[in-house]
């Protein structure tokens, strides 16, 4: 077995962890009948199947999935011997792969990565959107990005994007004057509300605080929704009270759709934070990465 190629045991690495031919086609920037051919290959050359196929989605035979766990630290090895050449470049080249919420998808990451990508023109930016936390390195990741989270001891956490965010509650004007203002979360109660669930299933509550101590309110539910374009278009409508990231309701609170509730009780939080494995090695468009957040903390005080 020491004539197997490097090329299709790649292929077949890159194709199990993304559970797709296309996708990881997409990834490496070949096509995917190339791919499937590699994949092929290795799976004739070891006399067994490795992935199932069908037209729906792929998955990993036990064969295959034991052999992606022996080849993961392998592979890791050479990429990272190869980014090691990266270091005689003048710029850093390769992909930078980030797990981040959607919220920061869509109101912190584009500003940044634009400004970003315009220094480093050989970097290609690969972003996955998932609000679940979730393990960076198992996930084939250089770094995520999440608000506050326990992060483990090998784990560094660098501010990205605006240090200080808040959540803001609104209103549209026709839903006021038709069931009044709440002036205490207590009086949420009695309202009409737009809850956001998350892809988990999981639908956090309001919370507030009240002379130093939590407040916890899950509001009735008029509208639950799973994006935020939804969730506004629904407050805008006059279905209900929305409580969520003050970007996405700035331009709606600008044009007068929605008016501002409870303006004492908008939650103030820490920004994000890009999170990275300390003990792993470091590809050199991460390192680029964060020197770059780095030096804007250092900018923007």
């Amino acid at each position: 077995m020491s004539d197997l190629p490097l090329a299709e045991l790649d292929a077949f690495s890159a194709v199990a962890q993304e559970r797709s031919f296309r996708a990881a086609a997409k990834l490496r920037g070949v096509s995917a009948s190339s791919l499937s051919d590699a994949v092929r290959r290795l799976e004739e050359r070891l006399e067994v199947r490795l992935l199932n196929r069908t037209t729906r989605n792929v998955s990993m035979t036990d064969a295959g999935a034991r052999l992606l766990e022996r080849l993961r630290p392998g592979l890791a090895e050479i990429e990272a011997a190869l980014d090691g050449v990266n270091s005689f470049r003048e710029t850093p080249m390769g992909r930078l792969r980030l797990n981040v919420p959607g919220v920061v998808a869509r109101t912190v990451l584009p500003d940044i990565a634009a400004r970003f990508l315009s220094l480093y023109p050989d970097i290609t930016l690969d972003v996955a959107t998932n609000d679940a936390f979730v393990d960076v390195i198992g996930e084939g990741f250089d770094a995520g990005v999440r608000y506050e989270e326990s992060l483990q001891a090998d784990m560094i956490a660098v501010p990205i994007g605006p240090r200080t965010q808040s959540y803001v509650m609104a209103a549209a004007p026709a839903y006021l004057d038709r069931f009044g203002t709440p002036e205490h979360p207590r009086d949420l109660l009695q309202h009409q509300c737009i809850l956001h669930r998350f892809a988990s299933g999981r639908v956090l509550p309001w919370s507030f605080e009240e002379e130093g101590r939590e407040l916890t309110i899950l509001p009735p539910a008029r509208v639950m929704g799973e994006t935020s374009d939804l969730e506004v278009a629904m407050a805008v409508a006059g279905h209900g009270i929305i409580f969520t990231f003050s970007e996405f309701l700035d331009e709606a609170l600008r044009l007068g759709q929605l008016k501002p509730v409870m303006q004492p009780w908008a939650q103030r939080f820490s920004g994000p934070f890009l999170y990275y494995n300390s003990r792993r090695h470091i590809p050199a468009p991460l390192k680029a990465f964060i020197d770059f957040l780095k030096a804007e903390n250092r900018r923007n005080g």
